[in-house]
């Protein structure tokens, strides 16, 4: 398979993956959404070529994220958890036996989550305020939450990874003439 077809090809998702970080900046509702498919785009990358190519595609629209895109919690989430998941699972997924797996992501998540409250309070000004729900302080609870919808997260990437191979994988195939 030719390097040129890989590298027009990360080169595509990667555009396609910033263009959607560019966009939480201009559009003001579902912003998490955005950088949530923009990471859904590696999933093509490591379909077709595997995580060697995913990791710099990642890294390049981390760092195009970065630069061009002015709403950066949407550029961090995208860092942390929504951009290198879909690379980590297949990861786990394909070394580690499904209990193992399960809670590896769970640590990776929570690990990143607590990582990005981190940065947003300290870097990023978010006020810590804004965790409070009716006066009370419960960033925790918020945490508990947002395990809830990583795991949903997880069994729709499931999905959607599947998806790829059985509908747009013999296609892309096809396409670029990949064996």
């Amino acid at each position: 398979m030719s390097r040129s077809i890989k590298v027009a090809f990360c080169g595509m998702a990667a555009a396609i993956s910033a263009v959607l970080l560019f966009l939480t900046g201009v559009i003001p509702i579902g912003r998490t959404g955005l950088a949530a498919i923009a990471g859904l785009v590696l999933i093509a990358v490591v379909a077709e070529f595997g995580q060697a190519w995913a990791w710099p595609v990642y890294v390049a629209v981390s760092l195009l994220g970065g630069l061009l895109a002015a709403y950066k919690q949407a550029v961090l989430a995208y860092i942390l958890v929504l951009g290198c998941y879909p690379i980590l699972k297949a990861v786990i997924e394909n070394r580690t036996k499904k209990t193992v797996g399960f809670l590896l992501k769970l640590v990776f998540f929570n690990a990143a989550a607590v990582l990005d409250f981190l940065v947003c309070t300290a870097l990023l000004g978010v006020p810590k305020s804004s965790y409070h729900i009716f006066g009370m302080n419960v960033p925790w609870v918020l945490l508990l939450a947002a395990n809830f919808v990583f795991l949903v997260y997880d069994y729709a990437l499931s999905l959607l990874a599947a998806g790829y191979f059985q509908k747009i994988h013999p296609t892309v195939r096809k396409i670029f003439h990949l064996r």
